[in-house]
């Protein structure tokens, strides 16, 4: 309350400047005041968080691998599959109508939780970043599925070429459903579920603080206690066996 108190006299304070600095200058005439008191002292944007830190590392290491063709599950377009159309082709799959026409950016609707035979083999790199927790929930229109995380990771890795990458984002930390806005997976459930399908290349993670640990050892530890994260984000970087 002090600091806003204070920012908001330091906002009186300069608007008193500006006044005197404009005097009978009519080239700017003052329009309807919007003080804005929350970013003066802010730091230089946002550059914490689970959406951030995915967005950049996965789409850089993309760029690094450079694949034929990539395609996304329902990623962040204004975030991530941005990231990525700025410098190739991204194909965008999605239970929800997108009518913007994007250069770079192919947009597919589809329900992930039901395969099509043409996409099985489709690609060589997949990503679905924060995206799997909310199959089967009925927040984006979907039907509800106790399984639908499942089937759509099940369906993923049919789409996916052997060999290829599959790059993955999920909330970890003890698993629940926090009806129905997401799932958060344990980390060891994750892995149980990958094992058999995937080579693990890397994993990094966003900590319940916001910032990034990326390319971690998976000690067995840490592996139980979901990294210390109690709504963190797990990021993985898989290989199709």
């Amino acid at each position: 309350m002090i600091k806003k108190i204070k920012t908001y006299f330091e906002y009186k304070k300069d608007l008193k400047n500006l006044i005197q600095q404009k005097g009978n200058d009519k080239a700017f005439p003052f329009g309807k005041f919007r003080p804005i008191l929350n970013e003066k002292h802010a730091e230089s944007g946002i550059a914490s968080g689970h959406y951030f830190h995915q967005d950049l590392l996965i789409a850089r290491k993309i760029f690094e691998n450079k694949p034929t063709k990539h395609v996304d599950i329902g990623s962040r377009t204004d975030g991530f599959v941005a990231h990525v159309a700025s410098y190739r082709e991204i194909e965008v799959f999605d239970i929800r109508e997108q009518e913007n026409k994007i250069k770079n950016i192919i947009f597919k609707r589809a329900d992930l939780t039901k395969l099509t035979p043409d996409l099985i083999g489709y690609c060589d790199s997949i990503s679905s970043l924060h995206a799997i927790e909310h199959f089967g929930l009925g927040r984006y229109g979907d039907s509800i599925d106790y399984n639908g995380h499942l089937k759509a990771l099940a369906n993923i890795e049919q789409i996916l070429q052997k060999g290829g990458r599959f790059y993955f984002s999920t909330p970890i930390g003890p698993q629940r459903i926090e009806f129905n806005a997401h799932r958060v997976f344990s980390v060891r459930y994750l892995l149980d579920l990958f094992e058999p399908k995937y080579y693990m290349d890397s994993f990094s993670f966003v900590d319940d603080a916001g910032n990034l640990h990326e390319d971690v050892s998976l000690s067995s530890n840490d592996i139980d206690n979901n990294f210390g994260c109690s709504y963190g984000c797990g990021i993985f970087e898989l290989t199709k066996k």
